[in-house]
């Protein structure tokens, strides 16, 4: 969803060659991937989403005066309220992580300054609790492009009726919404990997096994439009917001647009080509109209292909990004939720990317043995219950996720790590950072929901005064942590 588009509507005849050029989009990715050289460096990157909220803790919308003040490394998000900025792709060897660190604080920074220049705050957390029901009935929630209009109008005239949110776990959600505005309370950051073709399976099947345990390990969104909910509700809440199925479809098994997956792979072509086959085009803009090339240098642009792949959102996507001089292929990983820390972040990526160089290089690799149904069972376990989830996992049976993390899979991550050249000592403090993180089984999520706890009279309700003042003060509270970049495990419960 990257690129803009010409319009927010499209007709039947428009639909109908889009789809024709779809179909040949993907067999000339078939041909290129056969054939061509690709960029083989092994760059990381990221993106990262935000809030902007007023001195009131309350979410303003002001993303596009924002922007106005930045550079081209930031864009838009859907939401009003919203803004994202990119990191440029860097090697993950060496000082990498230390670099990754710098680059990013040094973007949110600027992201600060533009925001209090037009009177906002930022706000770095995978769902802003502060966002009511009123807030997201109101359409000026959505920023005004049209690819952003585009997309609500296909995804509510592809379901044929209101959006349903239906959550529980210590309490309940259940609301209809008249557009997709519960998406725009998802803000996430996004791992970038780019490996070669002939390495792309083995790294998203590893991204895939331990999705679950990335989930758990750094839930970050307990709190949705007031209520206590999944750990990281962020994940069920994106699902149901952009799910483009009635009912009856879900009945007859119809796959949801926001896409745990399947089946483990064999290439970057089986995602492509069950894409094309599962799922009808949302956005189907001429590559004319978006005035993209056939070819960009010596790769083609696969415009139809690429922006077709940007409506399907699998948890781990897979980017085919064609170059001046070659294209390259990459995971994106959408697992984790925005914040709480840069230092959280780092350790974050650390993690991943130290955990998928080993995963995808064991001799025989987890998903040989752990089944696909499992994985995805897994992740959703995760998802709702955090660092207090039950995970099952090849040869250790069903196993604490915050034990399989801190006796197995650190010190995989470290070893992985070690193989890509990263420094001895950045090793250490990020995945150190992990280490305590598991062994005090403080995340963001249960550092918000044990304040709000602490800040909330016995027997208050959601949408009350009493909570709706505790959770405003638990994100001051929870800005002014964030502001030391001190890792979230370290952060104090007070009154």
């Amino acid at each position: 969803m990257g690129d803009a588009v010409s319009r927010d509507t499209y007709t039947p005849q428009q639909r109908t060659k889009y789809r024709q050029h779809l179909m040949n989009d993907l067999e000339v990715f078939d041909r290129h991937l056969q054939k061509a050289e690709f960029d083989s460096h092994g760059s990381i990157g990221l993106e990262l989403e935000l809030n902007l909220i007023g001195d009131d803790m309350q979410p303003v919308c002001k993303g596009p005066e924002v922007l106005a003040r930045l550079g081209d490394e930031y864009q838009s998000e859907i939401g009003m309220y919203n803004v994202e900025l990119n990191h440029p792709p860097l090697s993950v060897s060496g000082d990498g992580l230390r670099q990754l660190h710098k680059g990013i604080t040094e973007r949110l920074s600027e992201v600060r300054r533009a925001a209090a220049e037009v009177g906002a705050r930022v706000a770095m957390i995978g769902t802003l609790p502060t966002v009511t029901t009123d807030f997201l009935a109101d359409p000026g929630w959505m920023t005004p492009e049209n690819r952003y209009r585009a997309l609500n109008n296909a995804v509510m005239q592809s379901r044929g009726e209101l959006v349903h949110i239906d959550l529980s776990n210590q309490e309940e959600f259940r609301h209809e919404f008249e557009d997709i505005a519960p998406e725009s309370t998802c803000t996430s950051i996004q791992l970038h990997l780019q490996v070669p073709p002939n390495r792309f399976a083995s790294a998203w099947n590893a991204s895939q096994a331990m999705a679950a345990v990335q989930v758990a390990l750094s839930a970050n969104s307990p709190l949705f439009l007031g209520r206590k909910l999944w750990h990281e509700s962020r994940i069920p809440v994106f699902q149901q917001a952009i799910d483009t199925r009635t009912p009856e479809l879900v009945a007859q098994g119809v796959r949801p647009r926001v896409w745990f997956g399947e089946r483990w792979i064999t290439s970057v072509f089986d995602l492509f080509e069950e894409n094309v086959r599962y799922f009808s085009p949302l956005l189907p803009e001429s590559r004319e109209d978006s005035g993209k090339p056939v070819v960009d240098g010596q790769s083609p642009t696969l415009h139809h292909l690429n922006l077709h792949n940007g409506t399907v959102w699998r948890w781990n996507r897979p980017i085919y990004a064609p170059g001046r001089q070659l294209a390259h292929i990459r995971v994106e990983n959408r697992i984790l939720p925005a914040g709480p820390t840069v230092t959280d972040i780092v350790a974050d990526a650390a993690f991943y990317y130290g955990l998928v160089k080993y995963l995808a290089e064991e001799t025989r690799p987890v998903w040989s043995r752990l089944p696909f149904e499992t994985a995805e069972q897994n992740f959703f376990y995760g998802a709702r219950a955090g660092l207090f989830a039950r995970l099952d996992w090849p040869t250790l049976g069903r196993i604490d996720v915050a034990a399989l993390i801190e006796d197995h899979l650190i010190d995989q991550a470290a070893e992985g790590l070690r193989a890509l050249d990263v420094d001895e000592d950045l090793i250490t403090h990020y995945l150190g950072i992990i280490r305590e993180r598991v062994r005090t089984r403080q995340n963001g999520a249960m550092w918000q929901l044990r304040t709000v706890k602490s800040l909330t009279p016995a027997g208050s309700k959601p949408d009350s005064p009493e909570r709706r003042a505790a959770i405003a003060e638990m994100l001051r509270r929870y800005l002014a942590n964030q502001a030391t970049d001190e890792p979230v495990h370290t952060w104090k419960i007070r009154s």
